[in-house]
C-alpha cells in the first residue's frame, strides 16, 4: 500500500476562505470484480450523494462532496466547503457555467461528476426554461475509488474516511437477493406516440426539418433499489458508458450506447453518434443474423445515420483544427444490450482557442437523440412531448482538474425524479417514417432497461 498524504498548495490566504487540497492518494492491490465492488460501495450507506461511472473498462465510485456547482436558467449556485454563493449566468451554454466555476474548486487535483440536461441546449437557444430547475450540476466528491481488476486507487480528502471505505469495498455484501419485476412497455395506449411521429413526418415532408428524435415515457409504479437495479441491467447490457447516480433531487441508472463527447487533456475531441436500430434475438440466431442483416442495408436506417454523422462532422469542424477532423469508423454494428445500432466515430483536435466545455457546448445534445436541425428539432419535440425531458437525452458526465472530460448520452436509463420513477426512450424519425415502427423502437430499446427493475425491499 502507498500512501501520499494530503496537502495544501498555492497562497494559503486568510479569514474563511481555506487552502486549496490534494488528494490522499493509497493504491491497495486485491482481486475486486468492479460491478459488484461498485455496487457494494453504492449500498455502504457512507455518504449523502454518490456517483458510478463506467468508462472504457474502467470504473469509478465518488461519494460525498466536497462542493458543487449547480446552473439553472438565470444562476450559478456554487456550494465549496460549505460556503454557498449564487451568480447571474454570464455565458449562453450551462455547461461553459459549469467549467468556469470548476476553476473554484476546492481541491488542486479535483475529479467532477454531474449531469446535464436536455434542456441547456433549447435554453441556450433561446427557449423558456424552469428557472426553479438544475439545467447543470456538478459535485467534487470527498472520496474517489477506481476499481481495477487487481487493485484499488482511492483519492480521500479525509483520512478517517480511508478504513471505512475500504471495509465497504471489501465486502461481503449480506443482502438477499431480490429478484427484478420486469415492465410491461406496452401497457399504455400507443396512439398519442404514433400521432406525434405521424406530425413529425408532416413536417419534415414540409421541408421544416430533416429529421427529429420523438420520446415516450412509462412510469415505474413501485420504488426501485436503484444499486440492484444497476448490477443486473450491467449484467445483461453491453453499454458505451454506464453510471449509477444517486444526487440531490435525483437516483438513475443507465446504459449508456454512445457518447457525446469524449475530450482528452491534450485536446483531442471524439463523438460517437449512433443511429439506425433494429432488436436482436439472441434465442433465435436465424431471425437475428436477418435483422442484423436488415440493419446494414435498410435506407431508412442509413438515411438516419448518415445525416447524423454529416451534422457531428460539421459541428466537430467549427471545434477543431484545420484538418484534424476525420471519420474514424464508419456504420460500424453496435450491439447495446435488446438492440443493434449504426455506429461512427468522429474524431478531431480542438483549436486552441478552444476547451472541452466548449466541445461539449457544441456537440449538446447528441444529435442522435435531438434532431436536424437541432433548432427546429426542439420546437417540434416540445409540441409533441408532455413535460421536459431533464436528464433523458442529455449527459451523464465525469471530468478532472488535468483536462479530461467524459459525456454518456442518458438513454437506456431508469429516473426518479420529484416522487417520480420512469424509463424513456425514443426513437429518430425522418421523412419515410412509419409510425408503427416507431413506436415499435421505442419498445426494443426499452427492453435493454426494463427487464431488471427491481423493487427496493421495506
Amino acid at each position: 500500500m502507498t500512501t501520499h498524504a494530503p496537502s495544501a498548495t498555492g497562497p494559503h490566504g486568510t479569514g474563511a476562505t481555506p487552502p486549496p487540497l490534494r488528494y490522499l492518494h493509497t493504491r491497495i492491490a486485491g482481486r475486486y470484480d468492479p460491478l459488484a465492488t461498485a455496487v457494494r460501495l453504492a449500498r455502504a450507506g457512507l455518504f449523502d450523494r454518490y456517483a458510478v461511472y463506467e468508462q472504457a473498462g474502467r470504473w469509478w465510485f465518488a461519494g460525498g462532496s466536497l462542493g458543487s456547482v449547480t446552473v439553472r436558467q438565470h444562476e450559478v449556485e456554487t456550494d465549496w466547503n460549505g460556503v454557498r454563493r449564487v451568480f447571474s449566468r454570464t455565458t449562453g451554454h450551462a455547461v461553459r457555467e459549469l467549467g468556469a466555476a470548476l476553476a473554484g474548486a476546492p481541491v488542486t487535483d479535483w475529479r467532477g461528476y454531474g449531469w446535464a440536461a436536455f434542456e441547456c441546449a433549447p435554453a441556450a437557444a433561446g427557449r423558456p426554461a424552469d428557472p426553479r430547475q438544475p439545467l447543470a450540476h456538478v459535485f467534487v466528491p470527498r472520496v474517489e475509488v477506481e476499481i481495477g481488476g487487481s487493485a484499488l486507487d482511492l483519492r480521500c480528502a479525509d483520512a478517517g474516511l480511508l478504513q471505512r471505505v475500504l471495509a465497504a469495498a471489501a465486502g461481503p455484501d449480506t443482502r438477499p437477493e431480490t429478484a427484478a419485476r420486469p415492465l410491461d412497455v406496452e401497457a399504455g395506449d400507443p396512439a398519442p406516440y404514433r400521432a406525434a411521429v405521424a406530425d413529425a413526418v408532416a413536417r419534415i415532408g414540409r421541408g421544416e426539418l430533416e429529421k427529429v428524435i420523438l420520446s415516450r415515457r412509462v412510469e415505474v409504479p413501485f420504488d426501485l433499489d436503484f444499486p440492484a437495479t444497476y448490477a443486473a441491467g450491467r449484467r445483461a447490457n453491453t453499454p458505451a458508458r454506464s453510471f449509477l447516480l444517486d444526487l440531490p433531487g435525483l437516483r438513475a441508472a443507465g446504459f449508456s450506447p454512445e457518447t457525446v463527447a469524449e475530450v482528452s487533456p491534450d485536446g483531442w475531441v471524439t463523438s460517437q453518434p449512433l443511429a439506425g436500430t433494429r432488436a436482436r434475438h439472441g434465442d433465435d440466431p436465424e431471425q437475428d443474423a436477418r435483422t442484423r442483416a436488415e440493419l446494414r442495408t435498410d435506407v431508412k436506417e442509413i438515411y438516419e445515420h448518415a445525416v447524423s454523422v454529416a451534422l457531428a462532422d460539421a459541428e466537430m469542424r467549427a471545434l477543431c483544427a484545420p484538418g484534424s477532423v476525420a471519420v474514424d469508423e464508419f456504420m460500424a454494428v453496435k450491439e447495446r444490450g435488446s438492440v443493434r445500432h449504426l455506429g461512427s466515430r468522429v474524431r478531431g483536435r480542438l483549436r486552441a482557442d478552444r476547451t472541452r466545455w466548449d466541445a461539449l457546448a457544441a456537440l449538446f445534445p447528441a444529435v442522435t437523440a435531438s434532431g436536424i436541425p437541432k433548432s427546429a428539432a426542439y420546437q417540434v419535440i416540445a409540441d409533441n412531448e408532455p413535460g421536459t425531458r431533464g436528464l433523458y437525452a442529455g449527459a451523464v458526465l465525469r471530468t478532472t482538474a488535468d483536462g479530461d472530460l467524459d459525456a454518456a448520452l442518458a438513454l437506456r436509463t431508469v429516473y426518479t425524479h420529484q416522487g417520480r420513477t420512469w424509463v424513456h426512450a425514443g426513437a429518430g424519425v425522418v421523412g419515410v417514417s412509419d409510425p408503427d415502427r416507431e413506436y415499435r423502437e421505442t419498445c426494443e430499446k426499452l427492453a435493454s432497461v426494463a427487464p431488471y427493475l427491481t423493487p427496493r425491499q421495506a
